[in-house]
């Protein structure tokens, strides 16, 4: 399946993205070039391959302890309110952004 023009201008309507021709055109192509390399991994041969969980050997060390570096107390809840524009007592009230702005 290829990528259109039309189904790039049709995700970046969906996306609110203003594209250029020139964007489009180049979405298009390298869009195209990435589902053309799947389906070039699609051709081979994988039945003898058993499936992975994990990609790392499970012999090798390969992660750390998580460990908490410069840990300080975080905002107390009121002296974020107080800083906030808007609030409900709980939370921060932010305006609702659901509207496409047009130009």
């Amino acid at each position: 399946m290829k990528v259109t023009e039309r189904d790039v201008s049709y995700i970046a309507d969906l996306a609110n993205l203003d594209l250029t021709g020139e964007e489009r055109t180049r979405l298009v192509r390298d869009l195209n070039s990435i589902l053309d390399y799947i389906d070039r991994l699609n051709q081979l041969d994988t039945s003898n391959i058993s499936p992975m969980a994990q990609v790392l050997n499970s012999s090798s060390d390969t992660t750390r302890d998580d460990v908490l570096h410069g840990l300080r107390p975080s905002l107390p809840h009121d002296l974020a309110l107080a800083n906030a524009p808007d609030s409900d007592g709980a939370f921060f009230k932010v305006p609702k952004v659901i509207e496409r702005a047009d130009n």
